[in-house]
């Protein structure tokens, strides 16, 4: 399929109770970060349009609650079969609002997807208990039951998986939903509720609205009593501000907020297996993830090798349009973070480190940064406080396993970390001694539908994914009922 004949497919007004309708704020562009042209003009949502979300959320909430889980399941399941119809139409379309390679978009097809197939079968193991109180008086019931209706805040960078991985549980455990998606990759969400009706969802179960007014919405929508679950993901600074307007209504949230990975590499690490984990970690995605390994911390007896190993890999990069043959690095999502990364590598540079491998915007249009590794980069710089979220590499040296740990965990961050060892007990001691929500040893890259993600720290609150992801969606009720053989 052509890029125009997509975009026409793609929806461009707001979903609101089952019916696509205009936005009463205007209309915003949605711009290919690749060349900077606009690919579509899309609706804005005005705060009376995320009531009108929220109302029709609210509307549908008691009829979803009572739909038995098998047909929750079943309807989820049907979304996950049109989604792999139609995966070349959303793999595409994520290249041109978000930049990635088509290769990477057809991955987050896949990844997305199971967040579907694995929150369909689990629809129908939410489950309790029953037992005898201790005292023998009373029989205990424990029952879960829908949070209510959520609102669902996504980041830019993975447009399908982002809405997948909330979308999923919350529609399984019950939940009815208004999704927000960000203003800079709007259209993937869309087109992801054309296709959730078209898999027979019931209307007001699921409600999407796009703004460039996202505050203004967001509070509204959040300051209503009848909302009664936030998730977010994105930045630590604008989750802290969502909990603080969430506190006033005691809302449940999930938090999955930033990270500054540590990607530990030992002397005895398997090289070949550590870098390419370090490519495969700090490189998918053009770097744009919160998982990407943004501190690589290298043993210095293997420091040089693995510099040099990363720097002929990087070197051998193709840069370009995501949807050109063998392009490996796209555009970075806009300006503001092409002026991010050069001032974090300006910064580490003026403190002596030393760049081995790009280090500078492309000439020409879109938003493209060259593939970056630095090295002995000094302690106290910016780079290694701040997240880079794009493709930059850098390279500290520690000289025993107390150090690496201290160094790895001099963050407020704890989303995800890497170590590459072939010692197990070391290993093994990594698990206990790093201060981290998930970590993966001898891998790049760890999440999957099946596990939970999240952090600790200042990187989040709850688990998306997993067995526990569902019940970020449920609410724990305790009954308690007389002897049945008492007097």
């Amino acid at each position: 399929m052509d890029e125009k004949t997509l975009l026409d497919k793609v929806p461009d007004r707001l979903f609101i109770g089952g019916r696509w309708v205009d936005g009463s704020a205007g209309r915003f562009d949605v711009t290919d970060p690749a060349t900077g042209r606009v690919i579509k003009t899309i609706a804005d949502a005005s705060v009376d349009d995320g009531t009108a979300a929220l109302d029709a959320a609210v509307a549908a909430s008691a009829d979803w609650a009572a739909t038995p889980a098998r047909q929750r399941g079943e309807i989820l399941r049907r979304a996950f079969d049109l989604l792999q119809e139609r995966r070349d139409e959303f793999a595409l379309l994520m290249t041109l609002e978000m930049g990635k390679p088509l290769a990477e978009s057809n991955g987050e097809v896949t990844y997305g997807g199971e967040f579907l197939r694995w929150f369909s079968e689990e629809a129908v193991r939410i489950t309790g208990r029953y037992g005898v109180n201790p005292e023998g008086t009373g029989r205990m019931i424990v029952s879960q039951h829908p949070v209510g209706p959520s609102f669902l805040i996504t980041p830019w960078n993975f447009p399908l998986a982002m809405a997948t991985r909330k979308v999923g549980p919350a529609l399984a455990a019950g939940c009815t939903v208004v999704v927000k998606p960000a203003g800079l990759t709007p259209l993937t969400t869309l087109y992801f509720a054309r296709l959730l009706e078209d898999a027979g969802l019931p209307a007001g179960v699921l409600n999407v609205i796009t703004t460039t007014a996202s505050g203004r919405v967001s509070a509204s929508i959040i300051g209503d009593p009848r909302l009664r679950k936030l998730s977010f993901t994105g930045s630590t600074e604008v989750g802290r501000k969502l909990l603080e307007q969430s506190a006033q209504n005691i809302l449940r949230t999930s938090m999955e907020l930033g990270g500054n990975a540590p990607f530990v590499i030992f002397e005895d690490a398997d090289l070949d297996k550590a870098v390419d984990g370090a490519m495969l970690a700090k490189f998918r995605n053009i770097g744009e993830a919160c998982t990407a390994a943004n501190r690589f911390i290298v043993h210095e007896s293997v420091a040089g090798e693995f510099a040099s190993r990363v720097t002929e890999r990087v070197k051998a990069m193709r840069i370009g349009r995501g949807t050109e043959k063998g392009v490996t690095i796209g555009p970075l999502i806009d300006e503001d973070a092409i002026e991010k990364a050069s001032k974090l590598l300006e910064d580490a540079v003026s403190r002596g480190a030393k760049v081995l491998a790009g280090g500078a915007r492309v000439d020409g249009p879109g938003t493209f940064f060259q593939p970056t590794v630095v090295t002995d980069v000094r302690l106290g710089s910016e780079i290694l406080r701040e997240e880079i979220f794009g493709p930059v590499l850098s390279i500290v040296t520690f000289s025993d396993e107390d150090e690496a740990v201290r160094l790895a965990n001099d963050t407020e961050f704890g989303l995800v970390s890497y170590v590459f060892t072939r010692d197990l007990a070391r290993g093994q001691r990594m698990i206990d001694r790093l201060e981290t929500g998930m970590m993966g040893l001898n891998v790049g890259v760890v999440s999957n539908a099946a596990a939970p993600f999240g952090g600790v720290k200042q990187s989040g609150l709850g688990r998306e994914g997993g067995f526990e992801g569902i019940h970020e969606y449920l609410n724990t009720k305790y009954t308690l009922t007389p002897d049945p053989f008492g007097a």
